[in-house]
C-alpha cells in the first residue's frame, strides 16, 4: 500500500482516516487475517510490552552480568520524592524505557519495538503517556500501528540493526517510530506525525552502536531514556506546528548513508566507542574471565 513516509501521508490524508488505520489495513491485505485477528496479535504485544513496564518498575531486576537493572525502578522513586526536574511525565517515561531494557538485559520476555536493544522506547513513552491522554485500549493498540508504519518504511528503505547501521538504526528509529505514534494519540494530523519522525531521528543521526563486552546493557538501556525523551520533545514540536526542513523520507535516506560510511567498529562489533574505553575493556574482562593482558 505505501513504500515511504510521503505515500503513507498521502493514504491518510486521502482516506481522511489516521496513519495506525492505513498499518492495520495493510496488516490484514498481506496477511489475509481478519480484522480481529490483526487487532489481537497487536494487543499481545501490547500486553507483552506492559509487562514488562511493570516488573522493571517494581521488581529488583538485574541482568546476569551484573551491568544494568533497578534504574527503571530508582528512577520511578526520585519521581516519587518530588525533586524531579525534567517534569513527571518527561521522567515516567524515561523509567518505562530503561525498565523495559533492563527486563530484556535479565532475559525476560520483552516485544522488538524495532529491535530487542532498542525495546523500551515506544513502550515507555506509551505508558507514560497513558497517565495523562487516558487511552481506551483500542487507542493504545493503535499507537502501536502507528508506530509501526513508521518503522515498516524505516526497515524496507533503510535498516533498523545496529550492526548495519548503528545504533541510529535502532534507538534512533525507535524515537522517531515513537514521536510519530505520540502525534497520532494526542490528536495530531498525519502531516504532523511525519514531522515528529523526521525531528526525532535527526537528532540521533551518527548514533553509534558500541555495546560494552558484546551485551545489549551498555549504553543501551541509558540511550532508550534518551529516545524517549527525544521522542516526546520532537512529538511536541511537532504539534506546535514546527516543521523539519529536511522531508522524513530524505531524514530516513541520511540515516542509511551514514550507516554505510560507518566503521564496522562502530557496528555492535564491541570494538570501539564506548566498548574500547578503559573501563569497558576491563568490565569485559571481568564478565567473561580473561586477563585483561590478553585483550
Amino acid at each position: 500500500m505505501f513504500r515511504n513516509v510521503a505515500e503513507l501521508i498521502e493514504l491518510a490524508e486521502s482516506k481522511n482516516c489516521k496513519i495506525s488505520e492505513i498499518m492495520i489495513q495493510q496488516e490484514m491485505d498481506v496477511t489475509g487475517r481478519s480484522r480481529e485477528e490483526v487487532l489481537g496479535f497487536m494487543d499481545r504485544n501490547l500486553r507483552v510490552m506492559e509487562e514488562a513496564v511493570m516488573r522493571g518498575i517494581t521488581e529488583d531486576v538485574k541482568s546476569h552480568s551484573g551491568l544494568t537493572g533497578g534504574d527503571g525502578k530508582l528512577l520511578q522513586t526520585y519521581i516519587q520524592s518530588g525533586k524531579s526536574l525534567s517534569g513527571e511525565l518527561m521522567l515516567d517515561a524515561v523509567s518505562k524505557a530503561m525498565a523495559t531494557n533492563e527486563v530484556n538485559a535479565a532475559m525476560g520476555t520483552i516485544c522488538a519495538t524495532p529491535t530487542a536493544g532498542s525495546a523500551g522506547v515506544v513502550p515507555g513513552t506509551l505508558f507514560a503517556l497513558k497517565e495523562k491522554l487516558n487511552p481506551t485500549r483500542e487507542q493504545m493498540i493503535e499507537y502501536l500501528f502507528a508506530a509501526g508504519a513508521f518503522g515498516f518504511v524505516v526497515a524496507n528503505n533503510a535498516s533498523i540493526s545496529g550492526a548495519a547501521g548503528g545504533c541510529q538504526a535502532e534507538v534512533g528509529s525507535a524515537t522517531g517510530m515513537a514521536a510519530a505514534a505520540i502525534v497520532e494519540l494526542a490528536g495530531g494530523s498525519p502531516s504532523q506525525s511525519a514531522e515528529a519522525m523526521a525531528i526525532a531521528l535527526k537528532n540521533m543521526l551518527g548514533l553509534v552502536c558500541d555495546p560494552v563486552a558484546g551485551l545489549v546493557e551498555v549504553p543501551c538501556v541509558k540511550r532508550n531514556a534518551m529516545g524517549a525523551s527525544n521522542a516526546i520533545v520532537a512529538a511536541d514540536m511537532a504539534l506546535a506546528g514546527i516543521v523539519s526542513r529536511i522531508p522524513c523520507d530524505e531524514v530516513i535516506d541520511a540515516m542509511y548513508k551514514i550507516g554505510l560510511s560507518m566503521p564496522s567498529a562502530l557496528r555492535e562489533t564491541a570494538l570501539g566507542g564506548l566498548a574500547a574505553t578503559p573501563t569497558g575493556r576491563e568490565l569485559e574482562a571481568k564478565i567473561f574471565g580473561i586477563p585483561l593482558n590478553e585483550k
